[in-house]
């Protein structure tokens, strides 16, 4: 048997490994070798684990319909607790993933205040938001942790996901902002950034919420 250190697995940007076989204990052995401070992202899920690496758009995609998402609460006046990329795992449910972004919006109340999650005794994200293409493993991990909705952004094309009956069904409408053409805003003011710029982009995206919350 060959072994192999963690530190000599090298994952080029936009790629993943995919490790088999991995029981909860050397998981979680993986997880303190690796540290907080790190660049890739894992998803664990009956006994696989993968590893990811993220291409730098990735990055610009991810923060940007993040604020997108903030902007939303703010002039829809919802409460939430953002937790970014934070490690979500239950070893009951034999499974973990990192989003790339997600929310507490139905449970916020719930999560105030809190530094430290324990999905044994906590709720999961209410939303979850991944950006180019969500693998088989990490959708594995999110059914695993009862994530209700989650969002999959993939060439300009917003993908939303409802945890229905143990398996994600994709809908027209957020959940969480069923008043609002989600997939449509979303679709339009990303690549907008492109040209606009960052904060051009979310202005004109909070004009338009602000349009369509009033009529």
């Amino acid at each position: 048997m060959v072994t192999l250190q963690l530190t000599q697995i090298d994952v080029p940007p936009g790629q993943r490994v995919l490790l088999h076989e991995v029981n909860w204990q050397e998981f979680e052995a993986i997880l303190e070798e690796l540290g907080e401070h790190r660049a890739t992202r894992l998803a664990y899920s009956q006994g696989t684990l993968e590893i990811r690496m993220p291409l730098p758009e990735h990055e610009v995609d991810k923060e940007l319909i993040g604020d997108m998402v903030k902007i939303l609460l703010e002039e829809l006046e919802m409460d939430c607790e953002c937790f970014g990329s934070t490690t979500f795992k239950a070893k009951t449910k034999k499974g973990s993933v990192e989003p790339d972004q997600c929310f507490y919006i139905q449970n916020h109340l719930m999560m105030r205040g809190k530094r430290r999650i324990d999905l044994n005794v906590d709720p999961p994200p209410d939303l979850g938001i991944e950006i180019d293409v969500t693998s088989k493993t990490q959708l594995e991990a999110y059914v695993a942790l009862q994530v209700p909705e989650l969002w999959r952004y993939e060439n300009n094309q917003l993908q939303i996901n409802v945890l229905q009956g143990g398996k994600y069904v994709e809908s027209q409408t957020s959940p969480n902002f069923s008043a609002l053409p989600i997939k449509k805003l979303i679709t339009e003011f990303v690549p907008q950034s492109a040209t606009l710029g960052r904060s051009p982009t979310l202005r004109a995206f909070r004009n338009r919420v602000r349009q369509l919350i009033g009529d």
